[in-house]
């Protein structure tokens, strides 16, 4: 009997699917399809097991649809662009190019022997020509709808990587990459008008019903709705050409406690001051020095220039409230200007006590004692009451505001029915919550202040990126025709390869021959658009170029049709938002440039977010304190301790942390495959954990994985060899019980329950070890567990069912079917319990007589001592559930 090898098995069976072509995807209007994603990953050099984990995850589905006579579209490729390639250009030399290609020679040739079922014919790396050659061509015909446009922004700009950074790429204030401090800019965009669509991006969510909850309610409140108003502040003795402040709030009920104006560094009139006054532009010129993420914001230290400008309060025309640049407010929310109410906003609030601003109550708690003052700051004796806007509870948003009382150490939640308006319009009362801000609105509008206006938190998307590995821009610069689009003949407009990184910023922008061109309009010299493509372009339409890789238009409309939508996509939660959004934008637009049917507006129709695969960090000290991290192949473990094999010295062990390259805890599936094969690291990635939640990895959790495997080949083995007779009783046995087991693994894999199915697969097995049927009966049951194994474990799937003399392959093999029949018990096991305690199991047929089950449950042993020769007064039977004995 042969022992199981996986390094013999692997192979094998690798090349006789390839040989086969077995998970080529063709169109085939004749079958259903199915259309698997991973998210595509970036070369940064190598995979490890948490790239294992995911794409294994898709394989698991792709193989059973496969099974289930579904035709499978499940394709690989690389998100290839990005400054990762340009840093290490810069720090090793070499080329963005070299660099990314080679990286994705390595992680492919890591890949294939993990068994996935990919279509690796439509594999490409969006660094190709090819590939964004047609985004470039998107990009055209997005220009041509009003998609695109071109304005002045401000933007989040790394001093020392020489770019722009989008939001996300920006950490603490500091750019991801180089750590240097984000300064604030202004400089000439290219934008996608996603925020156009923001009203049927946000509605269109509820129709995602295979979405999880929580990444819904990332998106919509990325996308941010609100009902607010929209009013002036009449300027005093304004600059010329300024008489009015724009305001645009959520919360119109709190504008009775309205203490100064802010406005952004770039607003009309900051920028109006600055050029005439050298202290207001040092001050804006410090305030552009933070980030323009929410995040930065609202960790820096808020710092105000008071103009010395005044406005009057719409409501009382001798209420003059100051006007400040603050450095927490930006241009591009709402108006770039707010006012402040401090006794109900926790900024504001700050605000106005390093300025020394007056603090005005609009509410407070039903019951409270005279209005708030706050003379000295002394929160204990002078409770500010600071109502929040609508927070979330569960994915649901609560039906009415929640306020806060300060104090110095706590804040404290009031209901809001408990709470009173002191300070209404006009003295009127208003409720609390969401009837006080449109109370206030319509009080406002009836008064001619403003009027309800509707906005969304969503931006237009800035793709302008000043970097050099990026899909070029498609238009030039003509000095007699301004900005022209480059003619889709030209395309692609293809990046030099004769670049340096030696000096800092865009190497485009140095590179006359490539930079300097002919106007595609009049023919005059011109230049090229030197800015690229921000990396989120890449992947927000990688999923429609799989239908038709290497079509000379972006997509083939057939193809489209037939392959759309994605029917599960997976991920990490990572890319809940930014990703995600981009991606169902791109696809509205590509629908209006006739590129995808309407059908596909959203693409992904089921999304699953994966968990993260950990491992422990072993640790020990350096030179000048530092940490040298080890990696695991590094270390030995002795009775929960960890020694460097080279040399025997002990290091410290950091329990179960994100694999991270920075920390050396990754697991290279390399060696995983050298050591155990790939059935195994497959097996335990699904094995250990629900999807959605983080697995551990442990060299112990491999071990045993590997082990079963190998029990399972063994059980194959010598059942192939068996010819044990028929035995009725056990055969029939066996078989339910395998009938059982179809029915279980199939829910689990239906349903995301991978760990669940396999639970399964375990009982089975040891089943079907123990079983004593026969060997016709074993034999079908041991090719029925090949086929369930076969989506985790397909090498030994394929080797099992060879040996128990399957016809032709497993991963061709339809999957089996459970037998209802078989599914009924004809006999129920149940609890006899004494006064109310659990003393016996009786099994009994099902249809048994409630006075047979009786005399069964009193004559089991248990139940005889339990009595001690009492006389049960009772006994209740619950048909298929319970008897209950009264003594």
């Amino acid at each position: 009997m042969s022992r199981y090898s996986a390094a013999e098995i692997e192979p094998k069976w690798q090349k006789v699917w390839d040989d086969a072509g077995l998970f080529r995807a063709e169109r085939d209007p004749s079958r259903p399809k199915y259309y698997v994603l991973e998210m595509f990953p970036y070369p940064s050099g190598r995979i490890h097991i948490g790239h294992v984990r995911n794409y294994t995850m898709g394989d698991v589905v792709a193989r059973y649809k496969r099974s289930t006579g579904h035709n499978v579209l499940h394709p690989m490729g690389f998100d290839a662009f990005g400054m990762p390639a340009e840093n290490a250009a810069m720090a090793n030399g070499g080329h963005p190019k070299d660099w990314t290609y080679s990286n994705i020679d390595t992680m492919v040739a890591q890949m294939k022997p993990l068994g996935f079922s990919l279509d690796w014919t439509r594999m490409f790396a969006t660094c190709d020509p090819e590939y964004y050659g047609q985004q470039q061509a998107l990009f055209l015909d997005f220009l041509e709808k009003g998609l695109v446009y071109r304005k002045n922004a401000v933007v989040n700009w790394d001093p020392v990587d020489m770019t722009v950074l989008a939001n996300e790429q920006v950490e603490n204030g500091r750019g991801w990459r180089s750590g240097a401090l984000v300064e604030r800019r202004e400089l000439t965009q290219w934008f996608f008008k996603i925020s156009d669509h923001a009203e049927d991006l946000l509605e269109s969510l509820d129709g995602l019903d295979d979405w999880p909850a929580k990444v819904k309610l990332m998106q919509a409140n990325w996308i941010g709705k609100s009902r607010g108003l929209q009013f002036a502040f009449g300027l005093i003795d304004a600059p010329e050409g300024f008489d009015r402040v724009e305001v645009y709030t959520t919360r119109p009920d709190t504008l009775m406690g309205a203490s100064f104006v802010g406005i952004s560094p770039d607003h009309p009139l900051a920028k109006h001051l600055e050029a005439r006054d050298p202290e207001v532009a040092a001050f804006c010129a410090d305030a552009r020095q933070g980030g323009t993420t929410a995040e930065s914001i609202e960790t820096a230290e808020k710092k105000g220039y008071d103009t010395g400008l005044r406005v009057r309060h719409p409501f009382d025309t001798a209420w003059e409230l100051p006007v400040y640049i603050a450095n927490f407010i930006l241009m591009d929310y709402g108006t770039g200007a707010i006012f402040g109410c401090p006794a109900h906003d926790q900024r504001d609030l700050d605000f106005c006590i390093k300025y020394s601003l007056p603090v005005i109550e609009v509410f407070r708690p039903e019951g409270a004692h005279a209005p708030v003052s706050i003379p000295d700051w002394e929160f204990d004796h002078n409770p500010v009451y600071v109502g929040q806007e609508l927070i979330e509870f569960d994915g649901e948003r609560e039906p009415e505001a929640t306020y806060f009382k300060i104090t110095k150490s706590a804040y404290v939640p009031l209901k809001s029915q408990d709470v009173q308006y002191v300070r209404g319009f006009a003295g009127d009362p208003f409720q609390t919550g969401e009837q006080a801000i449109e109370a206030a609105i319509a009080f406002c509008e009836a008064n001619g202040v403003g009027q309800g206006v509707t906005r969304f938190r969503l931006r237009d998307w800035g793709l302008s990126r000043q970097r050099y590995w990026g899909c070029p821009i498609p238009v030039v610069h003509c000095p007699d025709c301004g900005v022209v689009p480059e003619k889709k003949e030209n395309l692609p407009i293809e990046l030099p390869d004769d670049v340096s990184f030696d000096i800092p910023g865009n190497p485009l922008d140095r590179h006359p021959t490539w930079r300097d061109c002919a106007c595609p309009s009049c023919g005059g010299a011109a230049r090229r658009e030197t800015d690229t493509m921000d990396t989120f372009v890449d992947s927000s339409w990688y999923f429609a170029r799989f239908t038709a890789p290497r079509a000379d238009t972006p997509t083939v409309m057939e193809d489209a049709k037939y392959w759309m939508n994605v029917d599960q996509y997976i991920g990490g939660i990572e890319h809940a938002i930014l990703h995600l959004l981009y991606a169902r934008f791109f696809a509205r637009a590509m629908h209006i440039c006739g590129h995808l049917p309407s059908t596909a507006n959203e693409p992904f129709d089921a999304l699953f977010t994966q968990g993260m695969v950990t491992h422990a960090i072993y640790q020990s000290e350096g030179g000048n304190s530092r940490p040298v991290y080890h990696y695991p192949e590094e270390v030995e473990l002795k009775d929960g301790r960890a020694y460097l094999k080279d040399g025997g010295r002990e290091v410290t062990i950091i329990p179960s942390a994100k694999m991270s390259k920075s920390k050396n805890n990754v697991v290279d599936p390399v060696q995983i495959i050298a050591d155990y094969g790939a059935d195994t690291a497959r097996w335990f990635v699904l094995s250990d954990s629900p999807p959605e939640r983080d697995v551990e990895w442990t060299a112990a959790g491999a071990e045993a994985a590997a082990r079963h495997l190998a029990r399972v080949h063994r059980i194959a083995a010598e059942i192939a060899e068996s010819d044990a007779p028929a035995d009725g009783k056990e055969d029939a046995a066996l078989l339910r019980e395998m009938h059982k087991a179809i029915r279980d693994v199939t829910l689990g894999v239906e349903s995301f329950g991978f760990n669940a199915s396999i639970a399964r697969l375990y009982a089975f097995t040891a089943t079907l070890q123990k079983s004593q049927a026969g060997a016709g009966a074993k034999r079908e049951a041991a090719k029925v567990l090949a086929q369930l194994m076969s989506p985790m474990t397909p090498h030994l799937a394929e080797e099992c069912w060879h040996l128990l003399g399957g016809e032709g392959l497993v991963a061709s093999a339809p999957w089996p079917q459970a037998d209802e029949a078989m599914l009924v018990e004809d006999s129920v096991t149940m609890p006899v319990q004494v006064n109310g305690k659990r003393r016996a199991e009786i099994t009994v047929p099902r249809d048994m007589p409630a006075d047979e089950v009786e005399k069964l449950a009193l004559a089991a042993d248990n139940v005889i001592r339990a009595l001690d020769g009492a006389q049960p007064r009772k006994i209740i039977v619950v048909p298929g559930r319970i008897v209950n004995v009264v003594a």
